[in-house]
């Protein structure tokens, strides 16, 4: 059945949003204040720099938004072992989930071994301290052969999300995509949607797809809209109406 906006709470649309604190100009103002929005609204998690974390850690103490941080973004083809200090110094640091991108090149190569241990070793890390991990595609780039391989070696290596984008290609999470990401993993591991969800109408259809995380810098306007059309009873676009979500 289509989503119904009767049937969702604020909480349930504010859960999904992991509110993206990423673009290389922000100075420490915007972070803060980014910060601040996600706690006033209380989303799932901010994603932050690695450099940001423990300013975000400090801002959202007391909260119950969590503070995520990439790793080898955007590009991912760092080596292992540099992810995996990575991942260390930012769970020190306090973050508690983590969107890792997998070794694009590699996939593209065929070297799926080498891909599994990488996922792997971050999973290992993260897993330890409670974390988890959120597996980056970077869909722009594949073939849907690869997107589905991506999918299974995730799910290998313990990988709790697959996601669709770093937000910094030319292409972001696309409904074909998530269709076919979502077919192409068990029901525990979860989908996110980055790149391209702006709007409520967006995330609602994507959230039809099976989708449970989206990136967004559009976290106010999302939340905001909600509130309107809860008060004011307006339809809203389903999956089969609502266009694509596109970066």
């Amino acid at each position: 059945m289509p989503l119904s906006i009767d049937s969702l709470t604020e909480h349930d649309i504010a859960k999904t949003i992991d509110h993206s604190l990423l673009r290389p100009e922000l100075d420490d103002a915007f972070v803060a204040d980014g910060c601040r929005l996600a706690a006033r609204y209380d989303v799932a998690s901010v994603c932050v720099r690695p450099a940001d974390v423990q300013r975000a850690r400090a801002i959202l103490a007391g909260t119950d938004v969590a503070v995520g941080t990439t790793i080898g973004f955007p590009h991912g083809n760092h080596a292992t072992e540099v992810k995996v200090f990575e991942a260390k110094r930012a769970l020190a640091d306090g973050a508690t989930e983590l969107d890792m991108v997998l070794q694009i090149g590699a996939l593209k190569s065929g070297r799926d071994a080498d891909v599994l241990a990488d996922i792997r070793a971050v999973v290992e890390v993260a897993h330890a301290a409670g974390a988890i991990v959120k597996v980056i595609f970077e869909n722009a780039y594949l073939t849907d052969e690869e997107k589905v391989r991506a999918c299974r070696l995730t799910e290998a290596g313990g990988g709790d999300f697959v996601k669709t984008s770093t937000g910094f290609a030319s292409g972001g999470a696309t409904h074909d995509d998530l269709r076919l990401m979502r077919a192409n993993t068990s029901p525990h591991i979860r989908v996110k949607a980055a790149g391209g969800v702006r709007t409520l109408d967006g995330l609602l259809a994507v959230m039809e797809l099976g989708v449970t995380r989206i990136g967004a810098t559009a976290t106010e306007s999302i939340i905001e809209d909600f509130r309107a059309r809860k008060a004011g009873g307006r339809p809203v676009a389903t999956a089969a109406t609502a266009p694509d979500a596109a970066y």
